[in-house]
């Protein structure tokens, strides 16, 4: 991981001079991390939301999928339908984290545009919003996004939880982070354009739904896909970036996570039975044939990985995304863990704009 800054000391640089959190992700508002499942997604948009909010940020971290995946992260009773804070960020600062339900959203739609909140209520005793939300093809992902939207649009005066600064109509959050659902899914998620086809084509929610698609659809907006280094994790990555290209959706960065050093040359030839065993024994180290044996065959099994690694490495390079990498945990991730995270994306640049 290379630490070389840009002249200035704004940026840092990858291997190849590359610029790996540029001022285009800087100034976004609103960080969509997307990743193919079992590769870490939700933890990194956590540590993504700690270090977004260093020094003295807020930030607001959303969920759409009903695991309450933030609620186990930071040890946290499970979200409610509403914002509240979950965590302190490095230097000052904080975290809040929000559970957004579908149902929930349209209740709170229902009451903003058309003043049924009681009808609304009674609609869902009935089961009728569980009904429309599960009917109507695409109404699901725009109040879910249509609420991350909301939350993008908040200002100061607006806060629910209390504001900083009484009146002033600068954004609540410096920035909001977005646990979106998986690579395979998370396009059609984000394309709200085709749903409002089948939705009302005039009044409040088809404002709304203009509104959002104009928000995803700007530099305000960037898309973050983490991976790992390995073949079906990095081919959904490539394929997610072709379908964000398709849909004029912005590419944000490759997060490369659980990265695991090169201890070894990858030239497994270089590490020769003789050699090692004489290293060994210079350091005072004398092994039996069959432990021998048995650290060739590790041995072994260390260089063709990283042989794999550097071979998917250099078709992720294909995406042509800026790329973060995070190491794998020893101890696994708890709330010290994404602490961790949020540092090393610190160090590799991951700020917000000022």
């Amino acid at each position: 991981m290379s630490n070389q800054r840009r002249a200035g000391g704004v940026g840092v640089l990858d291997e190849a001079g590359v610029e790996r959190w540029p001022e285009s992700l800087a100034s976004a508002r609103l960080h969509v991390v997307t990743g193919k499942g079992g590769t870490g997604k939700s933890t990194l948009a956590a540590a993504l939301a700690l270090a977004l909010a260093a020094d003295g940020g807020r930030t607001l971290l959303v969920e759409v999928e009903g695991r309450q995946g933030i609620a186990q992260l930071f040890d946290t009773p499970p979200l409610p339908y509403a914002e509240q804070r979950i965590a302190v960020a490095p230097d000052g600062g904080e975290v809040r984290g929000l559970a957004v339900d579908a149902e929930e959203a349209l209740l709170e739609y229902l009451e903003m545009f058309y003043n049924l909140g009681l009808a609304g209520r009674t609609l869902r005793r009935m089961g009728a919003v569980e009904f429309a939300t599960t009917l109507a093809p695409g109404l699901r992902d725009v109040l879910l996004t249509g609420k991350v939207k909301e939350c993008v649009g908040r200002t100061v005066g607006d806060d629910r939880g209390g504001s900083r600064r009484s009146g002033s109509r600068q954004p609540l959050y410096d920035a909001v982070v977005l646990d979106a659902p998986p690579t395979g899914r998370v396009v059609k998620f984000l394309d709200v354009t085709k749903a409002m086809g089948t939705l009302a084509r005039t009044g409040p929610i088809r404002t709304q739904s203009e509104g959002v698609v104009a928000l995803l659809h700007s530099p305000q907006t960037v898309v973050h896909v983490v991976s790992q280094l390995e073949d079906l994790p990095v081919q959904e990555t490539l394929d997610t970036v072709d379908e964000l290209a398709a849909t004029h959706l912005p590419p944000g960065a490759v997060m490369v996570n659980r990265v695991r050093p090169a201890r070894l040359p990858v030239d497994r030839e270089v590490v020769d039975e003789g050699g090692l065993r004489a290293g060994l024994e210079a350091a005072g180290l004398f092994l039996k044939d069959e432990e021998m044996d048995g650290l060739l065959a590790e041995v072994g099994e260390h260089t063709d990985r990283l042989a794999v690694e550097a071979g998917v490495r250099s078709r992720l390079d294909q995406a042509g995304m800026p790329q973060l990498e995070l190491p794998e945990l020893a101890d696994g991730v708890d709330l010290g863990g994404l602490y961790e995270l949020a540092e090393l994306l610190r160090e590799q640049g991951v700020r917000r704009g000022r």
